[in-house]
Parts: structure tokens; C-alpha cells; sequence
């Protein structure tokens, strides 16, 4: 039997399973593919760009498709908010900051509002929002978070706001992932590493290929690469990525860096322009050591949902002697 969650039913859609809008990455051709594959794909507006936004939407087609935004981000530019609910998104996603300069406006439209926390107390400015949708975001996801891991703040967001559906995120590459979630208590996961290393992500080859061979342990928690696209991020976020030459060489010296910011920015640039990641970070999660290929993304949430039914399911049978 297909999971059927308050996530599904909040969203109307046949899985459990968002794409987590990252920047650049989750384009309209990734979001769609997972809105088609039965989840929801959310378009990766980042830190703001309308030509981008637009294109993107326009690539989509006429997939049902959300988006995300940084938050602190969009305050800086909150034009791209309006047009962004113009092309009447399923959903949008705030992450990372007050979202109750936003919350009225999105409602508004029908949108369904999704916010990314990494605390109890951001869970509860949130929901005081009005958020549709609460994501509960561990330390173990890609990109930028907290301190505070999936398997705890989960619940305990579940816990505290029992009317509110609760996705999971961080650490989450498959079927054990999603069943162990909802054993937690959450309606669904979010996911982006995942859906990194699949055929539609807007990614580099290479990149994709490095999260296919690290290793969980491959992967480290810092500033460095904030600093190095001169992207510092407020407090208290720092951003996962996979190890390179250049966070190691950088990592616990942030101070020495920002002396040479200029320099290595520039470098940074010029790395990821060619595609040299060993200077250019690849964003990516902890369950890089689950990836082992870049199927295409129906196939990934095909196996992703029945393997999550046939533990669920076994887990019954054991339950029940």
C-alpha cells in the first residue's frame, strides 16, 4: 500500500518525499521530475535571482512545483518573492531566518508554507507564522544548519506541535531513512544529496561522481567555503560539504583566510567555473554514504518508497508474532 501521510494529504501528492531546494542545483527540470515521480520538487531560488527564477519556472512546465528560499537572503531582495507567487507555486519554503515578513503574503495565494528549523525555538516562531509544514532539519544534511541531529530534533519537534505535519531532513538517502522517520513520528523527508546525484540534478559530472564515492566520514562542517564565495552566513549556521584539498588546507585557520579573502575568492571562482573540486566544494550530506549511483529520479523514488513499505510492513508482521 503507498504511504499515505498528513504530508500527502497537506499537498496532494502520491509519496512522502520533497525535494530540498538547492541553490542552483534543484532546477525546474530536477523539481519536476520529482513532482512527476509522485513527490514534490521544490525549486532552489537560493540567495535570489529573477532571471533564474523565471527560467527555471518556465522548465518546470506544467509540473507542480514549489520553491525555497534563504530567508535572510530574501529580505534582501523581497521583490523575487512576488514574482515567484505569480507563477502560483504549490508551496514555498522559507529556511534560515524571521519568516513572519513573508507568511501572510504567501498564504495568501493558497501556497502551502513550508519552514525549515533546526531548533524547537525556531519550530515555534514558525508555527506562530502560520507555517503549513514544519521540516526539521539535522546536522547531518548538506549545505547549511545547526548542531542539533535529525534523530532528536525530530521527535521532539513532533512532540511539541501535534496538529502540524513534520518532515524529516538530514541524513536521509533511502528506505531506512524514510521508515525510520516515520517511526519517529514525522509525515515525510525532505532530501537534496539524494536527489543531487541523479540524472536531472543541475550539477556538475564530477560533483555528482564525488558524492557517489565519499564516505559519511568523507564530509566536514564549516565556514571555510562560506568565506571562500565571500558568502559568510550569520550566526549560528555553518554549511556541510564534502572534504577537498582546500578545506583542509583552510580548516581551523578561517582567520588566516579571511586576511587572503580576495585572493582565494578569486580562485574559488575560477575553480568552479572549470569544474576543479578540489578547490570548489561539492554541498552534500552525511548520506553520501548511502549514494552509490545517479539513477534517474523516479527510480530513486521508487525504490526509496518500497523499500520504506516493505520494512514498515515488516516491522508489522514482527509486531504482530
Amino acid at each position: 500500500m503507498p504511504l499515505q501521510t498528513r504530508l500527502t494529504n497537506t499537498l496532494g501528492i502520491d509519496h512522502p518525499i520533497i525535494l530540498a531546494p538547492m541553490d542552483l542545483v534543484a532546477s525546474g527540470k530536477l523539481a519536476a521530475a520529482v513532482s512527476h515521480a509522485g513527490g514534490l520538487g521544490l525549486l532552489g531560488c537560493g540567495y535570489g535571482n529573477a532571471k533564474w527564477l523565471e527560467q527555471e519556472f518556465a522548465a518546470a512546465g506544467n509540473a507542480e512545483v514549489g520553491c525555497g528560499f534563504i530567508t535572510w537572503s530574501l529580505a534582501k531582495k523581497p521583490d523575487l518573492l512576488d514574482l515567484a507567487l505569480q507563477h502560483q507555486p504549490a508551496a514555498v519554503m522559507l529556511s534560515f531566518g524571521d519568516p513572519n515578513p513573508f507568511a501572510p503574503k504567501i498564504k495568501k495565494t493558497g501556497a502551502k508554507l513550508i519552514c525549515q528549523v533546526q531548533s524547537l525555538t525556531q519550530a515555534r516562531t514558525a508555527a506562530a507564522a502560520g507555517a503549513d509544514i514544519l521540516v526539521a532539519q539535522g546536522t547531518e544534511a548538506g549545505g547549511h544548519g545547526v548542531t542539533r541531529t535529525t534523530l532528536t530534533l525530530v521527535p521532539e519537534i513532533v512532540d511539541a506541535f501535534p496538529d502540524l505535519p513534520v518532515v524529516a531532513s538530514g541524513g536521509i538517502a533511502d528506505g531506512r531513512g524514510l521508515a525510520a522517520v516515520l517511526m519517529l513520528g514525522a509525515d515525510g523527508v525532505l532530501m537534496g544529496t539524494r536527489f543531487y546525484a541523479s540524472q536531472e540534478a543541475q550539477g556538475h559530472p564530477e560533483a555528482k561522481q564525488r558524492i557517489i564515492q565519499a564516505s559519511g566520514d568523507d564530509t566536514l562542517r564549516s565556514i571555510v567555503f562560506d568565506i571562500s564565495r565571500r558568502s559568510i552566513w550569520p550566526q549560528p549556521y555553518t554549511g556541510r560539504v564534502i572534504r577537498n584539498a582546500h578545506a583542509e588546507r583552510w580548516y581551523g585557520h578561517e582567520a588566516e583566510l579571511l586576511v587572503c579573502q580576495e585572493e582565494q575568492a578569486q580562485r574559488y571562482a575560477e575553480a568552479r567555473e572549470r569544474g576543479d573540486f578540489d578547490v570548489a566544494a561539492v554541498i552534500a550530506g552525511e548520506a553520501v554514504g548511502l549514494i552509490h549511483d545517479a539513477p534517474p529520479v523516479a527510480e530513486i523514488v521508487d525504490r526509496i518508497t518500497r523499500q520504506a513499505e516493505a520494512l514498515l510492513a515488516r516491522g508489522a508482521q514482527l509486531i504482530g508474532g
